[in-house]
Protein backbone atom coordinates (compact mmCIF):
# COMPACT_ATOMS: atom_id res chain seq x y z
CA UNK A 1 0.00 0.00 0.00
CA UNK A 2 1.37 3.37 -1.00
CA UNK A 3 0.15 6.61 0.48
CA UNK A 4 -0.70 9.41 -1.93
CA UNK A 5 1.85 12.21 -1.83
CA UNK A 6 1.65 15.78 -3.01
CA UNK A 7 4.52 18.21 -3.21
CA UNK A 8 2.50 21.04 -4.74
CA UNK A 9 0.06 23.48 -3.23
CA UNK A 10 -3.52 22.66 -4.29
CA UNK A 11 -5.33 25.29 -6.31
CA UNK A 12 -8.66 24.75 -4.61
CA UNK A 13 -11.14 27.19 -3.14
CA UNK A 14 -14.84 27.17 -2.25
CA UNK A 15 -16.78 30.42 -2.01
CA UNK A 16 -20.48 29.88 -1.38
CA UNK A 17 -22.53 26.78 -0.57
CA UNK A 18 -24.97 25.14 -2.96
CA UNK A 19 -26.25 21.79 -1.82
CA UNK A 20 -29.23 19.66 -2.65
CA UNK A 21 -29.20 16.47 -0.65
CA UNK A 22 -30.59 14.22 -3.34
CA UNK A 23 -32.84 13.95 -6.34
CA UNK A 24 -36.05 12.21 -5.37
CA UNK A 25 -36.36 9.74 -8.22
CA UNK A 26 -37.04 6.04 -8.24
CA UNK A 27 -33.92 4.06 -9.01
CA UNK A 28 -35.71 1.40 -11.00
CA UNK A 29 -39.38 0.92 -11.80
CA UNK A 30 -39.86 -2.26 -9.79
CA UNK A 31 -36.90 -2.65 -7.43
CA UNK A 32 -36.55 -5.92 -5.56
CA UNK A 33 -37.08 -5.71 -1.81
CA UNK A 34 -34.22 -4.60 0.39
CA UNK A 35 -31.95 -7.32 1.66
CA UNK A 36 -33.09 -8.51 5.11
CA UNK A 37 -30.46 -9.90 7.45
CA UNK A 38 -31.23 -12.82 9.80
CA UNK A 39 -32.71 -11.70 13.12
CA UNK A 40 -31.03 -12.11 16.47
CA UNK A 41 -27.39 -11.86 15.33
CA UNK A 42 -26.61 -8.16 15.43
CA UNK A 43 -25.17 -8.10 18.96
CA UNK A 44 -22.57 -10.69 18.00
CA UNK A 45 -21.80 -8.85 14.78
CA UNK A 46 -21.32 -5.59 16.69
CA UNK A 47 -19.05 -7.21 19.28
CA UNK A 48 -16.90 -8.68 16.51
CA UNK A 49 -16.51 -5.26 14.86
CA UNK A 50 -14.61 -3.80 17.84
CA UNK A 51 -12.70 -1.62 18.33
CA UNK A 52 -13.89 0.44 15.37
CA UNK A 53 -17.62 -0.43 15.25
CA UNK A 54 -17.59 0.97 11.70
CA UNK A 55 -20.04 -0.54 9.21
CA UNK A 56 -21.17 0.04 5.64
CA UNK A 57 -24.77 -0.46 4.60
CA UNK A 58 -25.61 -3.70 2.85
CA UNK A 59 -26.17 -3.29 -0.90
CA UNK A 60 -29.22 -5.02 -2.33
CA UNK A 61 -27.61 -5.91 -5.68
CA UNK A 62 -24.21 -6.88 -4.26
CA UNK A 63 -24.54 -10.39 -2.83
CA UNK A 64 -21.11 -10.44 -1.11
CA UNK A 65 -22.21 -7.55 1.11
CA UNK A 66 -25.08 -9.66 2.46
CA UNK A 67 -22.65 -11.91 4.33
CA UNK A 68 -19.98 -9.32 5.05
CA UNK A 69 -19.65 -9.07 8.86
CA UNK A 70 -19.12 -5.31 8.49
CA UNK A 71 -22.30 -4.73 6.47
CA UNK A 72 -25.48 -3.70 8.23
CA UNK A 73 -29.14 -3.03 7.36
CA UNK A 74 -31.45 -0.53 9.03
CA UNK A 75 -33.56 -3.37 10.35
CA UNK A 76 -30.51 -4.68 12.26
CA UNK A 77 -30.37 -1.43 14.23
CA UNK A 78 -33.68 -2.55 15.75
CA UNK A 79 -32.57 -6.17 16.24
CA UNK A 80 -33.76 -7.71 19.54
CA UNK A 81 -30.26 -8.95 20.34
CA UNK A 82 -29.19 -5.32 20.86
CA UNK A 83 -31.77 -4.81 23.59
CA UNK A 84 -35.51 -4.46 24.14
CA UNK A 85 -36.34 -1.04 22.74
CA UNK A 86 -38.21 1.38 24.99
CA UNK A 87 -37.99 4.58 22.92
CA UNK A 88 -35.90 6.16 20.18
CA UNK A 89 -34.83 9.49 18.71
CA UNK A 90 -34.04 9.85 15.00
CA UNK A 91 -32.31 12.85 13.43
CA UNK A 92 -32.27 13.03 9.63
CA UNK A 93 -32.58 15.21 6.58
CA UNK A 94 -34.79 13.24 4.18
CA UNK A 95 -37.51 10.97 5.51
CA UNK A 96 -40.04 8.52 4.13
CA UNK A 97 -42.27 8.23 7.17
CA UNK A 98 -44.24 5.25 5.86
CA UNK A 99 -41.06 3.28 5.19
CA UNK A 100 -39.61 4.19 8.58
CA UNK A 101 -42.73 3.19 10.49
CA UNK A 102 -42.82 -0.06 8.54
CA UNK A 103 -39.29 -0.83 9.80
CA UNK A 104 -40.37 -0.25 13.38
CA UNK A 105 -43.53 -2.31 12.87
CA UNK A 106 -41.57 -5.22 11.40
CA UNK A 107 -39.34 -5.15 14.49
CA UNK A 108 -42.37 -5.18 16.81
CA UNK A 109 -41.97 -1.58 17.98
CA UNK A 110 -44.86 0.12 16.20
CA UNK A 111 -46.29 1.51 19.48
CA UNK A 112 -43.05 2.64 21.12
CA UNK A 113 -42.30 6.37 21.55
CA UNK A 114 -40.42 7.77 18.55
CA UNK A 115 -39.22 11.38 18.26
CA UNK A 116 -38.02 12.53 14.83
CA UNK A 117 -36.12 15.69 13.93
CA UNK A 118 -36.00 16.15 10.17
CA UNK A 119 -35.12 18.78 7.60
CA UNK A 120 -36.64 18.10 4.17
CA UNK A 121 -39.90 19.38 2.73
CA UNK A 122 -42.09 16.65 4.21
CA UNK A 123 -44.95 17.94 6.35
CA UNK A 124 -45.27 15.58 9.28
CA UNK A 125 -46.50 17.88 12.03
CA UNK A 126 -49.84 16.03 12.18
CA UNK A 127 -48.34 12.52 12.25
CA UNK A 128 -49.27 12.25 15.95
CA UNK A 129 -52.96 12.41 15.03
CA UNK A 130 -52.62 9.09 13.19
CA UNK A 131 -49.72 7.66 15.18
CA UNK A 132 -49.88 8.99 18.77
CA UNK A 133 -46.53 7.47 19.74
CA UNK A 134 -44.70 9.42 17.00
CA UNK A 135 -43.65 13.07 17.25
CA UNK A 136 -42.01 14.73 14.23
CA UNK A 137 -40.42 18.19 14.36
CA UNK A 138 -39.21 19.96 11.24
CA UNK A 139 -35.94 21.78 11.93
CA UNK A 140 -35.56 25.06 10.11
CA UNK A 141 -32.23 26.73 9.49
CA UNK A 142 -31.36 30.40 9.64
CA UNK A 143 -30.48 30.80 5.97
CA UNK A 144 -31.83 29.58 2.65
CA UNK A 145 -28.63 27.58 2.15
CA UNK A 146 -28.83 25.65 5.40
CA UNK A 147 -29.90 22.02 5.88
CA UNK A 148 -30.72 19.87 8.85
CA UNK A 149 -28.28 17.31 7.50
CA UNK A 150 -27.40 15.22 10.58
CA UNK A 151 -28.11 11.48 10.48
CA UNK A 152 -28.11 10.07 14.00
CA UNK A 153 -30.17 7.61 16.01
CA UNK A 154 -30.47 7.27 19.79
CA UNK A 155 -31.99 4.02 21.04
CA UNK A 156 -33.17 3.71 24.64
CA UNK A 157 -33.68 0.23 26.10
CA UNK A 158 -36.02 -1.04 28.78
CA UNK A 159 -33.17 -1.79 31.20
CA UNK A 160 -32.14 1.89 31.22
CA UNK A 161 -29.24 1.49 28.80
CA UNK A 162 -28.98 3.19 25.41
CA UNK A 163 -27.03 3.23 22.15
CA UNK A 164 -25.91 5.93 19.69
CA UNK A 165 -25.67 5.43 15.91
CA UNK A 166 -24.01 8.08 13.72
CA UNK A 167 -24.75 7.52 10.04
CA UNK A 168 -24.67 9.01 6.55
CA UNK A 169 -27.99 7.45 5.48
CA UNK A 170 -31.33 9.23 5.45
CA UNK A 171 -34.46 7.55 6.80
CA UNK A 172 -35.45 6.80 3.24
CA UNK A 173 -35.61 3.44 1.50
CA UNK A 174 -33.48 4.48 -1.50
CA UNK A 175 -30.61 5.36 0.81
CA UNK A 176 -30.52 1.74 2.06
CA UNK A 177 -30.87 0.14 -1.36
CA UNK A 178 -27.87 0.33 -3.71
CA UNK A 179 -25.83 3.14 -2.15
CA UNK A 180 -22.71 3.01 -0.03
CA UNK A 181 -23.47 4.43 3.41
CA UNK A 182 -21.38 4.50 6.57
CA UNK A 183 -22.48 3.85 10.15
CA UNK A 184 -20.72 3.95 13.50
CA UNK A 185 -22.63 2.01 16.16
CA UNK A 186 -21.79 2.51 19.81
CA UNK A 187 -21.53 -0.30 22.32
CA UNK A 188 -24.45 -0.68 24.69
CA UNK A 189 -24.20 2.15 27.22
CA UNK A 190 -25.50 1.26 30.70
CA UNK A 191 -27.24 3.60 33.08
CA UNK A 192 -24.96 5.06 35.74
CA UNK A 193 -25.49 3.77 39.29
CA UNK A 194 -27.87 5.82 41.40
CA UNK A 195 -26.17 8.50 43.43
CA UNK A 196 -23.15 8.69 41.15
CA UNK A 197 -21.11 11.86 40.76
CA UNK A 198 -22.28 13.85 37.67
CA UNK A 199 -18.89 13.28 36.04
CA UNK A 200 -19.13 9.50 36.42
CA UNK A 201 -19.35 7.64 33.13
CA UNK A 202 -17.88 10.27 30.81
CA UNK A 203 -15.67 8.91 28.03
CA UNK A 204 -12.05 9.89 27.42
CA UNK A 205 -13.37 11.72 24.36
CA UNK A 206 -16.01 13.72 26.29
CA UNK A 207 -18.60 12.18 23.97
CA UNK A 208 -21.44 12.56 26.45
CA UNK A 209 -20.85 16.27 27.04
CA UNK A 210 -20.37 16.84 23.30
CA UNK A 211 -23.68 15.13 22.56
CA UNK A 212 -25.44 17.16 25.24
CA UNK A 213 -23.98 20.39 23.82
CA UNK A 214 -25.19 19.48 20.36
CA UNK A 215 -28.73 18.52 21.39
CA UNK A 216 -28.92 21.48 23.77
CA UNK A 217 -28.21 23.87 20.91
CA UNK A 218 -31.59 22.95 19.33
CA UNK A 219 -33.34 24.52 22.33
CA UNK A 220 -36.26 22.10 22.03
CA UNK A 221 -38.36 21.14 25.05
CA UNK A 222 -39.04 17.74 23.42
CA UNK A 223 -35.33 16.90 23.77
CA UNK A 224 -35.14 17.53 27.51
CA UNK A 225 -36.08 13.98 28.53
CA UNK A 226 -33.46 12.57 26.15
CA UNK A 227 -30.82 14.93 27.51
CA UNK A 228 -31.68 13.86 31.05
CA UNK A 229 -31.32 10.23 30.02
CA UNK A 230 -27.96 10.87 28.34
CA UNK A 231 -26.69 12.64 31.48
CA UNK A 232 -27.50 9.49 33.47
CA UNK A 233 -25.82 7.09 31.01
CA UNK A 234 -22.30 5.65 31.19
CA UNK A 235 -20.42 6.63 28.01
CA UNK A 236 -17.01 5.44 29.20
CA UNK A 237 -16.93 2.64 26.59
CA UNK A 238 -16.85 5.12 23.68
CA UNK A 239 -13.47 5.83 22.05
CA UNK A 240 -14.44 8.18 19.21
CA UNK A 241 -14.95 11.94 19.27
CA UNK A 242 -18.20 13.60 18.22
CA UNK A 243 -17.62 16.30 15.58
CA UNK A 244 -20.71 18.39 14.83
CA UNK A 245 -21.79 21.50 13.00
CA UNK A 246 -24.60 23.72 14.19
CA UNK A 247 -25.98 26.80 12.41
CA UNK A 248 -24.37 29.93 13.75
CA UNK A 249 -23.52 33.43 12.59
CA UNK A 250 -21.10 35.85 14.23
CA UNK A 251 -20.33 33.03 16.66
CA UNK A 252 -17.33 33.90 18.81
CA UNK A 253 -15.11 30.80 18.68
CA UNK A 254 -13.36 31.16 22.06
CA UNK A 255 -16.74 31.03 23.80
CA UNK A 256 -17.19 27.36 22.83
CA UNK A 257 -18.44 24.78 22.14
CA UNK A 258 -16.54 24.36 18.91
CA UNK A 259 -18.41 23.43 15.72
CA UNK A 260 -17.35 22.63 12.16
CA UNK A 261 -13.74 22.75 11.00
CA UNK A 262 -12.47 24.56 14.16
CA UNK A 263 -13.75 21.59 16.19
CA UNK A 264 -11.85 19.09 14.05
CA UNK A 265 -8.71 21.23 14.10
CA UNK A 266 -8.78 21.50 17.88
CA UNK A 267 -8.99 17.72 18.30
CA UNK A 268 -6.21 17.06 15.80
CA UNK A 269 -3.96 19.56 17.54
CA UNK A 270 -4.36 17.57 20.76
CA UNK A 271 -4.20 13.98 19.59
CA UNK A 272 -3.00 13.54 15.98
CA UNK A 273 0.50 12.16 15.48
CA UNK A 274 2.82 14.40 13.49
CA UNK A 275 3.27 13.46 9.82
CA UNK A 276 4.98 15.10 6.86
CA UNK A 277 2.99 17.68 4.91
CA UNK A 278 3.52 15.71 1.69
CA UNK A 279 0.79 13.32 2.83
CA UNK A 280 -2.46 14.99 1.73
CA UNK A 281 -5.93 15.29 3.07
CA UNK A 282 -8.16 12.76 1.29
CA UNK A 283 -11.73 14.04 1.22
CA UNK A 284 -14.59 11.88 -0.06
CA UNK A 285 -18.13 13.20 -0.28
CA UNK A 286 -21.36 12.93 -2.22
CA UNK A 287 -21.79 16.69 -2.52
CA UNK A 288 -19.41 19.47 -3.51
CA UNK A 289 -19.76 23.18 -2.78
CA UNK A 290 -18.88 26.12 -5.00
CA UNK A 291 -15.12 26.69 -4.83
CA UNK A 292 -14.58 29.73 -7.05
CA UNK A 293 -11.54 30.65 -9.12
CA UNK A 294 -8.99 31.64 -6.49
CA UNK A 295 -6.81 29.34 -4.41
CA UNK A 296 -6.26 31.73 -1.53
CA UNK A 297 -9.48 31.69 0.46
CA UNK A 298 -11.47 28.89 2.10
CA UNK A 299 -9.50 25.67 1.58
CA UNK A 300 -6.01 27.08 1.87
CA UNK A 301 -6.76 29.63 4.56
CA UNK A 302 -9.27 27.68 6.64
CA UNK A 303 -9.81 24.02 5.82
CA UNK A 304 -6.19 22.95 5.38
CA UNK A 305 -4.99 24.82 8.49
CA UNK A 306 -7.65 22.94 10.50
CA UNK A 307 -7.47 19.53 8.80
CA UNK A 308 -3.66 19.63 8.74
CA UNK A 309 -3.07 20.13 12.46
CA UNK A 310 -1.32 17.63 14.71
CA UNK A 311 -0.07 17.49 18.28
CA UNK A 312 3.11 19.39 17.44
CA UNK A 313 1.91 21.78 14.75
CA UNK A 314 -0.54 24.04 16.54
CA UNK A 315 -0.17 26.33 13.57
CA UNK A 316 0.56 25.01 10.08
CA UNK A 317 4.01 25.67 8.67
CA UNK A 318 3.27 23.95 5.37
CA UNK A 319 -0.17 23.08 4.08
CA UNK A 320 -0.86 19.45 3.17
CA UNK A 321 -1.97 18.57 -0.34
CA UNK A 322 -5.51 17.72 -1.28
CA UNK A 323 -7.39 14.83 -2.92
CA UNK A 324 -11.14 14.62 -3.55
CA UNK A 325 -12.85 11.29 -4.21
CA UNK A 326 -16.05 11.91 -6.16
CA UNK A 327 -17.62 9.58 -8.76
CA UNK A 328 -16.88 10.26 -12.39
CA UNK A 329 -19.56 9.87 -15.05
CA UNK A 330 -17.94 6.54 -15.96
CA UNK A 331 -18.23 5.40 -12.33
CA UNK A 332 -21.95 6.13 -12.30
CA UNK A 333 -22.70 4.54 -15.67
CA UNK A 334 -21.27 1.21 -14.47
CA UNK A 335 -23.25 1.35 -11.20
CA UNK A 336 -25.98 -1.11 -10.23
CA UNK A 337 -28.61 1.41 -11.31
CA UNK A 338 -26.87 2.84 -14.37
CA UNK A 339 -27.24 6.61 -14.58
CA UNK A 340 -29.87 6.65 -11.81
CA UNK A 341 -27.11 5.58 -9.45
CA UNK A 342 -26.07 9.23 -9.47
CA UNK A 343 -29.30 10.46 -7.88
CA UNK A 344 -27.45 11.04 -4.60
CA UNK A 345 -24.70 13.13 -6.28
CA UNK A 346 -26.10 16.67 -6.64
CA UNK A 347 -23.03 18.42 -8.11
CA UNK A 348 -24.13 20.56 -11.09
CA UNK A 349 -22.45 21.26 -14.40
CA UNK A 350 -23.14 24.98 -13.98
CA UNK A 351 -21.09 25.10 -10.79
CA UNK A 352 -18.32 22.98 -12.26
CA UNK A 353 -17.87 25.29 -15.23
CA UNK A 354 -16.65 27.90 -12.76
CA UNK A 355 -14.08 25.54 -11.22
CA UNK A 356 -12.94 23.10 -13.89
CA UNK A 357 -9.48 23.15 -12.32
CA UNK A 358 -10.95 20.93 -9.61
CA UNK A 359 -10.65 17.95 -11.94
CA UNK A 360 -6.88 18.02 -11.31
CA UNK A 361 -7.61 16.95 -7.73
CA UNK A 362 -10.46 14.50 -8.36
CA UNK A 363 -10.23 10.74 -7.87
CA UNK A 364 -12.46 7.86 -8.90
CA UNK A 365 -14.85 5.97 -6.64
CA UNK A 366 -13.31 2.47 -6.51
CA UNK A 367 -14.43 -0.01 -3.86
CA UNK A 368 -13.85 -3.48 -5.28
CA UNK A 369 -12.35 -4.75 -2.02
CA UNK A 370 -15.59 -3.95 -0.18
CA UNK A 371 -17.80 -5.11 -3.10
CA UNK A 372 -19.26 -1.64 -3.52
CA UNK A 373 -17.66 -0.50 -6.73
CA UNK A 374 -21.12 -0.30 -8.30
CA UNK A 375 -22.83 1.16 -5.21
CA UNK A 376 -22.47 4.92 -5.52
CA UNK A 377 -21.23 6.61 -2.34
CA UNK A 378 -23.54 8.69 -0.21
CA UNK A 379 -20.98 8.18 2.56
CA UNK A 380 -18.72 11.12 3.51
CA UNK A 381 -15.23 10.57 4.92
CA UNK A 382 -12.06 12.57 5.52
CA UNK A 383 -8.64 11.25 6.47
CA UNK A 384 -4.86 11.47 6.13
CA UNK A 385 -2.53 8.50 5.92
CA UNK A 386 1.10 7.55 5.50
CA UNK A 387 2.72 4.16 4.73
CA UNK A 388 2.51 3.55 8.49
CA UNK A 389 -1.27 3.86 8.56
CA UNK A 390 -4.08 6.34 9.19
CA UNK A 391 -3.23 9.47 11.11
CA UNK A 392 -6.97 10.00 11.62
CA UNK A 393 -10.31 9.13 9.99
CA UNK A 394 -13.64 10.96 10.11
CA UNK A 395 -17.05 9.52 9.19
CA UNK A 396 -19.61 12.31 8.90
CA UNK A 397 -22.76 13.65 7.28
CA UNK A 398 -20.80 16.75 6.23
CA UNK A 399 -20.17 17.21 2.52
CA UNK A 400 -17.18 19.22 1.32
CA UNK A 401 -18.69 22.70 1.50
CA UNK A 402 -18.73 25.89 3.50
CA UNK A 403 -22.33 25.21 4.44
CA UNK A 404 -21.29 22.07 6.28
CA UNK A 405 -17.88 23.05 7.69
CA UNK A 406 -18.22 26.78 8.20
CA UNK A 407 -16.36 30.00 7.45
CA UNK A 408 -14.22 31.82 9.99
CA UNK A 409 -13.61 35.57 10.03
CA UNK A 410 -10.64 37.19 11.74
CA UNK A 411 -9.85 33.74 13.22
CA UNK A 412 -12.54 34.37 15.82
CA UNK A 413 -16.00 34.53 14.23
CA UNK A 414 -17.62 31.38 12.81
CA UNK A 415 -20.49 31.10 10.31
CA UNK A 416 -22.16 27.72 9.65
CA UNK A 417 -25.39 26.99 7.78
CA UNK A 418 -25.94 23.26 8.37
CA UNK A 419 -26.58 20.81 11.14
CA UNK A 420 -24.05 17.95 10.74
CA UNK A 421 -22.67 15.12 12.86
CA UNK A 422 -19.73 12.75 12.56
CA UNK A 423 -17.32 10.63 14.57
CA UNK A 424 -13.54 11.00 14.58
CA UNK A 425 -11.27 7.97 14.96
CA UNK A 426 -7.91 8.88 16.52
CA UNK A 427 -5.34 6.10 17.08
CA UNK A 428 -3.97 7.57 20.34
CA UNK A 429 -7.34 7.17 22.00
CA UNK A 430 -8.60 4.10 20.19
CA UNK A 431 -5.49 1.89 20.18
CA UNK A 432 -2.85 3.82 22.15
CA UNK A 433 -0.86 3.86 18.91
CA UNK A 434 0.34 6.52 16.48
CA UNK A 435 -1.58 5.12 13.50
CA UNK A 436 -4.65 3.06 12.71
CA UNK A 437 -3.45 0.03 10.69
CA UNK A 438 -4.54 -0.04 7.06
CA UNK A 439 -3.10 -3.53 6.61
CA UNK A 440 -3.11 -6.56 8.95
CA UNK A 441 -0.34 -6.23 11.54
CA UNK A 442 -1.10 -9.05 13.98
CA UNK A 443 -1.69 -6.64 16.85
CA UNK A 444 -4.81 -4.67 15.94
CA UNK A 445 -7.56 -5.25 13.37
CA UNK A 446 -7.12 -3.56 10.03
CA UNK A 447 -9.17 -0.38 9.75
CA UNK A 448 -12.04 -1.07 7.31
CA UNK A 449 -11.55 1.59 4.65
CA UNK A 450 -14.69 2.10 2.53
CA UNK A 451 -12.74 2.50 -0.73
CA UNK A 452 -9.64 0.94 -2.29
CA UNK A 453 -6.16 2.28 -1.54
CA UNK A 454 -4.16 3.49 -3.41
CA UNK A 455 -6.71 5.81 -4.93
CA UNK A 456 -6.92 6.41 -8.69
CA UNK A 457 -7.09 9.88 -10.31
CA UNK A 458 -9.47 10.78 -13.10
CA UNK A 459 -8.29 9.79 -16.56
CA UNK A 460 -7.71 12.71 -18.99
CA UNK A 461 -11.15 12.35 -20.57
CA UNK A 462 -13.07 11.74 -17.33
CA UNK A 463 -15.54 14.28 -15.98
CA UNK A 464 -17.36 14.34 -12.66
CA UNK A 465 -20.91 13.06 -12.64
CA UNK A 466 -23.30 16.00 -12.89
CA UNK A 467 -26.86 15.85 -11.65
CA UNK A 468 -27.77 17.46 -14.98
CA UNK A 469 -27.31 14.06 -16.66
CA UNK A 470 -30.07 12.59 -14.52
CA UNK A 471 -32.37 15.55 -15.03
CA UNK A 472 -31.90 15.23 -18.78
CA UNK A 473 -32.77 11.54 -18.56
CA UNK A 474 -35.92 12.31 -16.59
CA UNK A 475 -36.99 15.01 -19.09
CA UNK A 476 -36.65 12.60 -22.00
CA UNK A 477 -38.82 10.02 -20.24
CA UNK A 478 -41.65 12.43 -19.46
Amino acid sequence: MQAPQDTTTPDVLPTCPTEDESVNSEIVENPPPLFVAPRGRMADKLAASAPYNFFLSAVTDSQPTHTDPLSVTFQELLDPSLGELECSLQLTYMIDINWLLEQYSDAGYEQHPLLILYGDESELETISDKQPNVTAIKIKTKTGFGLHHTKMGLYGYCDGSMRVVVSTANLYEIDWYNRTQGLWISPRLPAVPEGSDPTYGESRTDFRSSLLEYLGAYKLAKLESWMARIAETDFSGIKVFLVCSHPCGDYYIPDGPLWGHPRLGALLSQYATTIDATFPLVAQSSGIGEFGKSSQLWIQRQIMPSFGKDNEQKTIRRLPGFRLIYPSLANVLQSHDDICGGSCLPYSEEVHKQQKWLENYMYQWISRTRHRNKAMPHIKTYCRWTPEGLQWFLLTSANFSKSAWGITRYDKLLYINNYEAGVLFLPKIMLNEDFLPMEPNGKHPQFPMPYDVPIMPYAPKDTPFFINYLRSEESESE
